[in-house]
């Protein structure tokens, strides 16, 4: 396994999984975190909104990307889809790469990456490790449909443009069941980043 400092620990995770809350729990540890959705949002506020906005004129309002007017110009369109990555994708990287070079500069030994479609988009090899945030089908399904605006159907659609739990959990180097509450997912974290932090980095 290919390693630098600081160790790079992706995390991923399919919806309802508790990903998010995971990647909290390394920030409350002392790990620093970079989280791919925020970058994006910060993208679609600042560098990224001139050159989203000349590829799909009429999305940018206020100064900043629309969501709402994006997403239609982009979703079912394997080719709009493949412009917009296009744009944001090397302008997260850039964000990444500060990240890490800020994180190197401080010292730390150890750094998550937060991408959640890690697999899917083949980021895997940006990172030295991947920790799979996983939970139970029922449980998943239980906290995706009490999200406001969830139905069965809109979670089936978002199911199926994730890989299988199943999958991410047979390419992980670490699995992180969140299925039993939150202490358990806290001590679970605690020890996988003492693991890294003591240079134990093999699965």
């Amino acid at each position: 396994m290919s390693v630098r400092a600081p160790f790079r620990l992706g995390l991923t995770g399919s919806i309802g999984m508790g990903k998010s809350t995971t990647a909290a729990l390394f920030r409350e540890l002392g790990v620093p975190v970079h989280d791919a959705d925020a970058a994006v949002h910060a993208i679609y506020e600042q560098e990224g909104v001139a050159p989203v906005e000349a590829a799909f004129p009429g999305v940018a309002v206020g100064g900043r990307i629309d969501r709402a007017r994006l997403g239609p110009k982009v979703l079912g369109d394997d080719a709009a889809m493949k412009r917009l990555e296009a744009i944001v994708h090397p302008l997260v990287r850039a964000r990444e790469l500060a990240f890490l070079a800020a994180v190197r500069e401080n010292g730390e030994p150890l750094a998550v990456l937060d991408i959640p479609l890690l697999f899917e988009n083949g980021t895997q090899d940006r990172v030295d490790a991947v920790v799979v945030v996983s939970a139970p089908e029922s449980v998943q399904r239980a906290r995706v449909l009490a999200r406001p605006g969830m139905t069965d159907e809109k979670f089936a659609a978002i199911l199926s443009r994730q890989m299988p739990d199943s999958e991410k959990r047979a390419r992980a180097d670490f699995i992180i069941e969140t299925g039993h509450g939150l202490d358990d997912a806290r001590q679970q974290v605690a020890a996988l980043i003492h693991k890294l932090r003591a240079g134990d980095g093999d699965a």
